[in-house]
């Protein structure tokens, strides 16, 4: 059971990795009614569950360095990976079979699919925003990028829009670079204005349609809008994401849920930042965590190898 700080509760504790957790990812799929959870692990192998209840439904075998980054593309068909091995993969996500491995010069630290599926992006400590064509990669095992921008910094997470032509592409530097991915051109910068590496980043369209990036670096977490390109919010933390941990907007856009330093998961107001949760239950600090798409879970990721599912509302049946 949870130590908390509100209503308690007991999370669905998913066992399998043997280190720490480093990124997860939710999906859901309407055709299969189902919504589907991805997570990135030091332990090189990745993992495909179940975004409900938790259960293991696969596992992506190959690398040979800690995977930084797993996601799918939003036809569920593809699976991308990034590795401390100086690779990236693309996968059969239905089969788990290696279709494309990418090297790199350095470590990768993130991938994202373009939303047409069309594309892969790929980043890391060499500080090079590389795209990739997928068809004609997959095609002709060709691993030459169709686009190759050097940063400023290194990169620490990508996230593409839903255009696909645009790419947010977050660095070690405090900045986070809006790309224009057709043209090369970089089209806006966003700031935190501390030097305080990009630890997260998410882009969350909320019922009420706005759209809102949100970001944690340093000891706080940030929040810009989209349409304006302003700063919406910013809120100190009693946590810092100098080694691990993140943030992420809950889709009604009323509330987030941050992690980091400690073994503790909190949930914030997202208008004043006032703590109005805070549950004990992992072993280890808290490295990744996300809201499912309805809204109803999120899931931590720790060093101590659990995912924990959570419920938003905890009376919840």
């Amino acid at each position: 059971m949870s130590e908390s700080k509100g209503r308690t509760q007991i999370p669905i504790v998913c066992p399998g990795h043997t280190r720490p957790l480093a990124e997860l990812q939710y999906l859901y799929l309407p055709k299969e009614q189902r919504t589907f959870l991805l997570s990135a692990c030091h332990d090189k192998t990745p993992m495909l569950r179940d975004g409900t209840s938790g259960d293991w439904i696969g596992s992506f075998q190959g690398h040979k360095g800690a995977v930084w980054s797993c996601q799918m593309d939003l036809s569920g068909s593809l699976a991308a990976t990034a590795s401390g091995d100086y690779s990236a993969r693309v996968w059969d996500a239905i089969t788990g079979q290696s279709l494309l491995e990418l090297p790199h010069q350095h470590i990768v630290k993130t991938c994202v699919f373009s939303p047409n599926s069309q594309f892969l992006a790929t980043g890391g400590k060499e500080g090079k925003l590389r795209i990739f064509d997928l068809v004609k990669a997959i095609q002709y095992k060709t691993t030459t990028p169709t686009m190759e921008a050097p940063q400023e910094a290194p990169i620490t997470k990508l996230v593409w829009t839903s255009d696909p032509t645009q790419l947010l592409c977050a660095c070690a530097n405090g900045k986070i670079y809006l790309w224009d991915v057709v043209g090369s051109s970089l089209l806006h910068t966003f700031d935190t204005n501390q030097k305080d590496e990009i630890r997260d980043l998410e882009l969350t369209v909320t019922t009420g349609g706005q759209t809102v990036i949100t970001a944690a670096a340093g000891t706080k977490v940030y929040f810009f809008d989209w349409a304006t390109r302003q700063l919406l919010k910013e809120y100190p933390m009693p946590i810092h994401f100098r080694d691990e941990g993140g943030a992420s907007l809950h889709p009604s856009g009323t509330k987030f849920v941050a992690g980091g330093s400690d073994l503790w998961v909190r949930v914030f107001d997202f208008a004043t930042g006032k703590e109005l949760e805070c549950h004990k239950g992992h072993h280890g600090p808290i490295r990744c965590l996300r809201y499912a798409p309805d809204g109803k879970l999120y899931a931590t990721g720790s060093e101590d190898g659990t995912i924990r599912l959570w419920k938003t509302d905890a009376d919840a049946q």
